[in-house]
């Protein structure tokens, strides 16, 4: 599975982004897709992570109620809408692709990465 992440850019706190994350290479019916961040001096951190499959979604606690993971099936694409932004938020996002249908937010239970897309949120 190949996975291009886009969507990321500079937006002011309180702001909202959509990022994309476009998969090929495969059919993802028995996979779990996440979506992972990484600040600056800090470890890779999952945000929020999605059952390809029945549509399930799980989130981080420090994104709920303000993010949402969705998919669309036609276009082999995941998205994370990102709404009242925060400085906090500012990272570089991931795609990933686990092709499980157990859901974990462990990194390296992932198998397939996308190459990031920087968010940076002003305050």
């Amino acid at each position: 599975v190949q996975l291009q992440a886009s969507g990321g850019g500079l937006v002011q706190a309180g702001g909202s982004l959509r990022l994309s994350c476009a998969a090929s290479g495969r059919t993802l019916g028995t996979y779990v897709m996440g979506w992972f961040r990484q600040a600056p001096g800090k470890e890779r951190e999952f945000v929020a992570a999605i059952r390809w499959s029945g549509g399930s979604t799980y989130y981080a606690d420090y994104v709920k109620g303000r993010f949402t993971i969705s998919r669309d099936n036609a276009k082999n694409t995941v998205y994370l809408q990102m709404n009242s932004l925060k400085p906090e938020d500012t990272a570089v996002y991931y795609c990933a692709a686990r092709p499980f249908v157990v859901v974990t937010t462990t990194p390296s239970a992932y198998n397939h990465w996308g190459q990031g897309t920087l968010v940076t949120v002003s305050s």
